[in-house]
């Protein structure tokens, strides 16, 4: 029996260890960079140095006679399809006649180590023509005489969103704003990498991927085989967070294998990484709401326009998702919402954490802190006021149909204590250890914010997992194997699998074999979905092995049996037997799938439709400090109130929302991408900055179980929700200790002291 073995650990609602966690710490951890394999070569990627050209030429033969290349590869030699996506079949293995953002994949080498790879690609002569790059998203959505960078046009996706008589949207307080959301990037400390190995028929990808099917599934038509000649293994991720949803190097190491016939291992460095993942969409949005004097919301009306970079990705279901979600968590009567997806020049982008709620929420929420000042009101109060509950219906007409005791949450998160005064340490104040300051200048403020996120997949896409669990005795113990293609990626599914498997089974000892594509799919482990999917694979797969156990008691059985620490017990007359005698040699298996309740699309002109699975909340108090004459800040105190639905790991859990703050935090105070004329310019860890240590502050939480009656163990996905609700609550509290307009995010010093 391989994989990997969780026998510590307890069941639902314990804090089990996570059982690769001791090898991630101590460094024993076998992440996908690591992987390596005998007479293994190694692969590089030439890419364009222009956003957008014509290719007039590519000459390789210097590449090919540098001693120790074996393959030199373009688009010429893709076996199969030349296109993959996601949604929409649009990006090419390799460029085919044009670039269309700078660092798109040209060319591919294989050599026999990996600085003679990188050497070749040096060598490979690439002509270009430059073409006029389209870098405006209102100009790729607005103008028609924009240059097309596709043959089918630069919009994506419309969505607009009617709800209610645009005759009544007129109120006593209007409030109107224009915000702007920078491209934000995963980060992911573990680069991009794959190891390809020929299977003689086929291949085998080992990859740090998020969805093990849907990459086989794109791979598989662009070598020209069937999907079952190509399997999918998963490899450790250091990091995902959206950005291994697409391919990256899956095709290209699978090419240069079958090619060669050999093993093919690729490895991005830091600077590619940047290129080679999708980021966060950059948005523009503008907004105005209506209210009554006492703060009741009236409407709203709303532009989001959303830049996808050079091809499609997730693009289609960011703006679905930034369309239902465009008002927040709050009841109005009457909305008019249009929300715009364009392709640009750009890099591309496609998921991360929260996609297309998040810019909502940073503007939305921005509006209601315009709307309390305006009325003379709380922050909180106003929320509170318009928040929606059990029963309440959406912009698009749906109706929660789960508790949400939104406020009360805000009442929770106000009446949380504060953090005292901060000290005249440098490590205390805003610039910290560059030590710019004694406390002069600097000035208190909090910030409220909440958001709405949708979990699980939407808008009528048949959203399951599979799970197959085995129950047997090995070396005297009864021992759960489960297996799913659920990939691993840092949040502690395998954790919860385990905890799963010894509830339901009522055994210690879970064996998680790895995931690969022998066993069906388990969907992405994106849009805070693994517990609820997977989670409910595995259970229900696990009550069928149960059922099979019992039924070999017979008439032994009553109503009251339980499992119960390897023993089947019964209420009225105890343990009944040992499971490792009912077992004997026999190995019990189930495989099951757990589908969701159905959703629907947004009506392409309405947007009206029961469009989600289920709904998350998270409130966030910010306390920070400002430099009001250096424009710095920092962040003193994260509050957070978070309603989970069940508990089943709660130490996962505040990981959880310790790691989706500080990812808004990022994107509130330091993380962008700098793009200039569709140029990268901060490809790095140097220039691209990440919260570290020093830049989270404390965080208070506070975690809420109403359960979701349709949701397996009454569970919410906790993932995504903190990252929506962090960023504007920082903003809140800049704003409120400056009285600056701050209106775009990241924000920068120059935003704080007016120059």
């Amino acid at each position: 029996m391989t994989g990997l073995l969780a026998h510590e650990g307890g069941g639902v609602g314990d804090s089990a260890p996570r059982p690769d966690g001791r090898l991630k710490v101590t460094g024993a951890f076998d992440y996908a960079s690591d992987l390596t394999a005998p007479d293994m070569l190694h692969g590089a990627t030439v890419r364009s140095p222009h956003a957008c050209a014509r290719i007039t030429a590519v000459d390789v033969a210097e590449a090919l006679a540098l001693p120790g290349v074996r393959a030199v590869l373009t688009h010429e030699d893709v076996p199969g399809a030349k296109f993959y996506g996601l949604d929409v079949a649009d990006q090419p293995v390799l460029a085919v006649g044009e670039v269309r953002y700078w660092g798109e994949p040209v060319a591919i080498v294989a050599a026999e180590d990996e600085d003679t790879a990188r050497a070749a690609v040096a060598l490979i002569k690439v002509g270009y023509e430059p073409l006029e790059a389209l870098t405006d998203p209102r100009r790729a959505a607005f103008d028609p005489g924009a240059p097309r960078v596709h043959p089918d046009g630069n919009l994506v996706r419309y969505q607009p969103v009617r709800l209610g008589d645009p005759d009544r949207m007129h109120a006593e307080v209007v409030v109107i704003g224009e915000y702007e959301v920078g491209m934000q990037d995963q980060a992911p400390l573990g680069p991009e990498a794959a190891l390809a190995l020929p299977t003689g028929d086929g291949i085998e990808v080992r990859v740090a991927t998020q969805a093990l099917h849907t990459d086989r599934d794109q791979i598989a038509p662009c070598l020209g085989l069937p999907v079952d000649k190509v399997l999918v293994t998963l490899a450790g991720v250091g990091g995902a967070f959206g950005a291994r949803e697409d391919l990256s190097v899956q095709v290209h190491a699978a090419m240069l294998a079958l090619r060669t016939g050999r093993p093919v291992r690729m490895v991005l460095n830091r600077a590619e990484s940047f290129v080679g993942h999708v980021h966060r969409h950059p948005a523009r949005m503008r907004y105005e709401h209506g209210a009554t004097s006492a703060g009741k919301l009236v409407y709203v009306k709303a532009e989001i326009l959303l830049d996808g970079g050079a091809y499609t990705s997730s693009t289609n279901a960011v703006v679905g998702n930034a369309a239902s979600m465009a008002v927040g968590p709050y009841e109005v009567a009457h909305a008019q919402i249009d929300a715009f997806g364009v392709r640009t020049n750009n890099p591309p982008c496609g998921a991360m954490r929260g996609f297309g709620a998040v810019q909502t929420c940073f503007a939305y929420e921005s509006q209601m802190d315009k709307i309390a000042e305006r009325v003379g009101l709380d922050p909180v109060e106003v929320r509170a006021i318009n928040a929606v509950r059990q029963g309440s219906r959406i912009i698009t007409g749906q109706r929660i149909d789960a508790p949400a005791p939104l406020a009360q949450m805000l009442y929770r998160a106000r009446e949380l204590p504060e953090p005292p005064p901060s000290g005249t340490e440098p490590t205390d104040l805003p610039g910290g250890v560059a030590n710019v300051t004694r406390g002069e200048g600097v000035v208190r403020g909090t910030g409220y914010a909440v958001g709405i996120k949708n979990i699980c997949f939407s808008e009528g896409y048949d959203d399951y997992s599979t799970a197959r669990v085995q129950l047997s005795v090995v070396d005297g113990e009864p021992t759960a194997l489960v297996h799913t293609a659920a990939a691993e990626v840092g949040q502690g599914g395998i954790t919860i699998q385990a905890q799963i498997a010894r509830t339901e089974l009522g055994v210690d000892r879970v064996v998680l074999a790895t995931p690969d594509t022998t066993v069906g799919s388990a969907g992405s482990t994106s849009a805070s979905r693994q517990s609820y999917m997977t989670g409910g694979a595995v259970k229900v797969a696990c009550e069928a092995v149960r059922e099979q156990l019992l039924a070999r008691l017979g008439s032994r059985v009553s109503a009251d049996v339980s499992l119960v620490g390897g023993k089947v017990v019964s209420r009225r007359d105890g343990v009944i037997a040992t499971i490792a005698e009912v077992l004997g040699d026999i190995v019990l298996e189930e495989t099951r799938e757990f589908h969701h309740h159905k959703t629907s699309s947004l009506d392409p002109q309405t947007g009206q439709g029961d469009s989600h699975t289920q709904f998350a909340f998270c409130v966030h108090r910010a306390v920070v400090d400002v430099d009001v004459e250096l424009g710095l800040v920092k962040v003193v105190e994260l509050a957070a109130v978070q309603d989970v639905g069940k508990i089943i790991n709660r130490q996962s859990i505040e990981g959880q929302i310790h790691g989706g703050s500080a990812q808004g935090l990022g994107l509130a105070l330091m993380e962008e991408i700098q793009v200039g004329e569709g140029v990268i310019r901060n490809p790095d860890f140097t220039d691209y900055l990440i919260p570290t240590s020093l830049d989270m502050p404390p965080m208070r939480m506070e975690i809420l179980e109403n359960a979701d009656p349709r949701a397996p163990y009454g569970l919410r996905g906790v993932g995504e929700p903190p990252t929506l609700s962090s960023t504007p609550a920082v903003v809140a509290a800049i704003r409120a200790a400056t009285g600056r307009p701050v209106t775009r995010v990241p924000v920068r010093p120059w935003d704080l002291v007016g120059v």
